[in-house]
């Protein structure tokens, strides 16, 4: 998350004020068009949406290789590797969620990796939740979510999930 925050501040440009790091990570799980939709309605703004998300996955894209893992949440994902199903739910795009699991070297770990190409309402929505469960075979209510915002959690709630809180901080911001 925390370089995702940077690339959105590099392609937001000028705009970047507008988009202070707790309202990013107020904004967490929420499709990356629809962020840019959110800061036009709130701000006033009328940046082209298409041409700063692709601008902003760009930018992430070339910052990859400062992605931090979460080491906790790679620990388990490690321990349960092979004997539970384990599922990534993201906002994101699939070529950059891949392209993340690639640089943290934990693709390998899960058996299916849902996207923001892969339903039809993002996070506060259960949508990419019980997708994920779908693609595993499981009742929500077996499922456990790590999650690293309050939009997620309310989703995970919302599937009927039950869900751990992993906080990012902010100085796990690369230097």
């Amino acid at each position: 998350m925390p370089v995702h925050y940077q690339a959105w501040c590099a392609a937001l440009g000028d705009s970047a004020y507008h988009f202070t790091e707790a309202s990013f990570y107020l904004l967490g799980g929420v499709p990356t068009p629809r962020i840019v939709e959110i800061l036009n309605e709130r701000h006033g703004l009328t940046l082209p949406v298409d041409v700063v998300v692709t601008q902003k996955e760009a930018l992430f894209l070339e910052m990859c290789r400062n992605v931090l893992p979460i080491d906790p949440v790679i620990a388990v994902a490690r321990q349960f590797h092979t004997v539970k199903p384990l599922a990534v739910a993201s906002g994101g795009h699939r070529h950059v969620v891949m392209h993340t699991l690639d640089a943290i070297g934990i693709t390998h770990l899960f058996e299916t990796v849902v996207t923001s190409e892969d339903y039809a309402n993002g996070k506060p929505s259960p949508d990419p939740f019980l997708e994920a469960a779908r693609r595993l075979g499981l009742a929500p209510e077996r499922c456990l979510v790590f999650e690293d915002t309050e939009i997620g959690r309310s989703a995970a709630t919302a599937a009927g999930m039950r869900c751990i809180m992993v906080p990012i901080a902010s100085e796990r911001l690369p230097r």
